[in-house]
């Protein structure tokens, strides 16, 4: 019998943040002062525990907060009306739930109790739960009882004792309680009534599983007391805790009926270790794809290896989600990067292994490898301690058969590098406050599909960080990156938003601030969507970095509605065993279209699409530039928006293929790059050879290898000024550059013609 669903009865009050005008100092009838002009309550918005809630200040007596809309009641219904509170200051005050009784007329119903028994708080900042149960009948826990007059009520809580009191609240709950006082489940099941002792030393895992398989679907007690369960323990019914549990670690316990973190952190009486047991009930339990931290925010104290938390699992494929809360690393030195340098063999023949490393025992999966020749985001995937070898996550580019290198393992809040393999796993509406130290999410070895929807990674220097293979599929979707080394100039930041190592990525109306890099994808078929990313420093005219880095020569990447501000795209081949070999493929199959480069503050050689090839002899096939919009602001120009890097390799610019940079607009950008770039050619004196200058607009500096057309604009005249109407033949590549045609023409002629060049030759 829940009337909340049989009758439709709508209870709970709305959130103070929604309006206080629906919240009154007097007993909550019409006409009575609500709060958004009584001074003596106001929203704030900063608690730490609460977020924003309602500020009270004692200034009569008692001081009342009564919700204005009329909650229903019915005959044999009984609701529980709860506020959840703290004491900020003033003297110790005392709280109780109140309510005002109404009739089916309006008025007020008389010789009812509206006040229910005070609590007092007497510790600062401690956050207390005052409750009453509102009903008609009799019964024993109903602390106002009604009868059948009353058709609803005005709920609240009183403020009592000295005024100048300061408490907050964070909201008033109403809820049907009905069911617990039908005649069926009247009594609530004690596990000390089935022989639990709540010692701390004997074994009580028996007698909650009688007490449970007694209670029926009524509610599980857990009176005072330490209980230690020395197995793994499902529980089907609702389960109160004003005790606690203790288990080993490798022992769990499922929760079934409120399987949560509110009710974890109750059972063990510690929000990060009842985090952990509820991630260890996640990977063993089928009944629940996800885990809620209720709104929570857990302080941790050093990171959590979600592997050794669960103890028994090292494959996870079925889908599972954790969901709304916070976690924020606290300044202790568990969050310290652990450093260890040594010396090691590589081969390109064996591109993701170094070899020969004697300190091998002290580095850890999951370091972030550095040294000559060592790509970016690079990590160690894999130890083997008898062989003295690593696996890494990616190749190395140009390193030596013999060098020193830095191993970094960066510690993060939740870190699921034990596991071999997870899954389908999201995390959504998730918090991660590094504070400066701590990094957001680690990722399994292997696995697809990983998703981050709606997560805030704040004062975070590595966000989400892929070792392995997890990464294949990955969404990333509507999250928000602020970095933790934003105090430092552009060229020495170290924070990276996420990386990829695998393919088919799907990054999504992201907003990143001041990262290094907003992402370095290795991996092909990316879809880079509707994302917001800048960086700032006060070294004016400095150093800027790649917002997006592509490794992947083919990267099959679409990059379509982005904001760059300040920051450029960066194509690159580091991640390539022995980059000085070209292997003859291609940089391409990317299209960069309808996206927005702004820059402020910046060099004139800045430029938002850079070219990074390593190694001599590479080409260009299946580039698509089209419908961008490159501007700068701050009294900022820049040479063009293109740049061919050459410091460590070049192009062959003789077989590009398949190049299109057309319908893109410019502000403040000195040479405007197009292909097919639009010539008008003006021949002042006749001649039977126009020479046509593309004036740097090709893209990456390449040649002229084709022509579609030329067209007059005007008549074309010869030297003794009669019409001319045979067209010229085309001579590319001409000029030292190889960016000039040469038009030839029958005789001498002269006049305007505007032609169109190409950077690329026929497919």
């Amino acid at each position: 019998m829940n009337k909340a669903i049989t009758e439709g009865l709508n209870l709970m009050p709305p959130a103070f943040v929604d309006g206080l005008d629906v919240w009154s100092s007097g007993d909550g009838t019409p006409g009575t002062t609500a709060y958004d002009t009584d001074t003596a309550g106001t929203l704030y918005s900063a608690d730490p525990d609460f977020g924003t809630c309602l500020e009270l200040i004692k200034t009569t007596s008692p001081q009342r907060l009564r919700y204005m809309g009329e909650t229903p009641i019915l005959p044999g219904c009984y609701l529980e009306v709860s506020a959840r509170v703290k004491w900020v200051s003033g003297p110790a005050p005392q709280v109780r739930i109140a309510g005002y009784a109404g009739n089916a007329t309006g008025g007020r119903v008389g010789g009812v109790p509206e006040e229910a028994t005070p609590i007092t708080l007497t510790d600062p900042n401690r956050v207390y739960t005052v409750r009453a149960i509102v009903g008609s009948g009799q019964r024993t826990g109903v602390d106002l009882v009604w009868g059948i007059n009353p058709v609803y009520g005005h709920f609240g809580i009183d403020l009592m004792g000295s005024n100048g009191a300061v408490i907050r609240v964070e909201s008033i709950s109403v809820e049907d309680r009905t069911s617990v006082f039908h005649r069926k489940l009247l009594d609530l099941v004690d596990v000390i009534d089935f022989g639990a002792k709540g010692d701390g030393i004997t074994d009580d895992a028996a007698a909650f599983e009688t007490a449970d398989a007694a209670a029926d679907g009524r509610v599980l007690v857990v009176p005072a007391g330490t209980y230690y369960l020395n197995k793994n323990v499902t529980l089907l019914s609702p389960v109160r805790f004003e005790g606690t549990v203790s288990m080993p670690e490798d022992k769990r316990l499922v929760l079934r009926a409120n399987f949560d973190l509110p009710s974890y952190a109750e059972a063990f009486g510690d929000e990060t270790l009842g985090l952990k047991k509820g991630l260890q009930a996640l990977f063993n339990f089928s009944d629940h794809e996800a885990f809620d931290l209720g709104g929570r925010r857990v302080d941790l104290t050093e990171p959590i290896d979600v592997h050794k938390a669960v103890g028994n699992v090292n494959v996870m494929t079925n889908r599972r989600v954790l969901r709304n809360g916070a976690l924020q690393a606290e300044d202790t030195g568990a969050w310290d990067p652990e450093v260890v340098t040594g010396t090691a063999t590589y081969s390109p023949s064996e591109p993701l292994k170094l070899k020969g490393l004697t300190n091998i025992g002290a580095i850890k999966v999951g370091a972030l490898v550095e040294g000559f020749g060592v790509g970016r985001e690079v990590y160690v995937r894999a130890r083997n301690e008898t062989t003295g070898e690593l696996t890494l996550s990616l190749p190395l580019a140009r390193a030596s058969a013999s060098q020193s290198y830095t191993f970094t393992r960066y510690k993060y809040m939740l870190d699921f590098s034990g596991f071999n393999t997870i899954k389908r796993f999201s995390i959504e509406s998730m918090q991660f406050f590094g504070a400066g130290r701590g990094c957001g999410v680690m990722l399994s070895d292997d696995g697809t599909w990983w998703g981050f929807r709606d997560c805030w990674f704040e004062q975070v220097e590595h966000g989400i960080s892929s070792v392995g293979g997890a990464c294949q599929g990955i969404s990333i979707d509507q999250c928000e990156f602020q970095s933790g080394d934003s105090a430092s100039p552009i060229p020495s930041r170290r924070s990276v938003a996420f990386n990829t190592n695998s393919n088919d990525a799907k990054i999504r109306n992201n907003r990143c601030i001041n990262y290094r890099h907003f992402g370095v994808m290795s991996g092909s078929g990316n879809l880079i969507l509707g994302n917001h990313f800048w960086q700032a420093d006060l070294q004016a005219e400095g150093e800027k970095t790649a917002g997006i880095v592509l490794t992947d020569k083919r990267s099959k990447t679409t990059v379509t509605g982005n904001y760059f501000d300040t920051q450029f795209i960066e194509i690159t081949n580091e991640h390539q065993a022995d980059a000085s070999n070209s292997g003859g493929e291609a940089f391409g199959r990317i299209s960069i279209v309808g996206n927005i480069f702004t820059a402020t503050e910046v060099p004139a050689w800045f430029s938002f699409i850079k070219l990074t090839p390593l190694g001599n002899g590479h080409r260009l096939d299946g580039f698509n530039v089209f419908g961008n919009t490159f501007q700068l602001f701050g009294g900022s120009q820049i040479d063009r928006a293109d740049q061919l890097d050459t410091s460590l390799g070049s192009i062959d610019h003789s077989r590009t293929v398949d190049v299109v940079w057309d319908g893109n607009s410019y502000a403040f950008v000195s040479t405007k790059t197009q292909s097919p770039a639009l010539i008008l050619a003006d021949q002042s004196s006749a001649s039977s050879s126009w020479a046509v200058n593309t004036g740097g607009k090709l893209p990456f500096g390449g040649r002229a290898l084709g022509v579609d057309g030329v067209v007059p604009h005007g008549q074309v005249v010869t030297s003794g000024g009669g019409a001319h109407h045979d067209m010229p033949w085309v001579e590319t590549e001409q000029g030292s550059q190889k960016d000039r045609v040469d038009l030839r023409w029958s005789t001498s002629v002269r006049g305007k013609v505007q032609v169109r060049v190409r950077v690329d030759q026929p497919s």
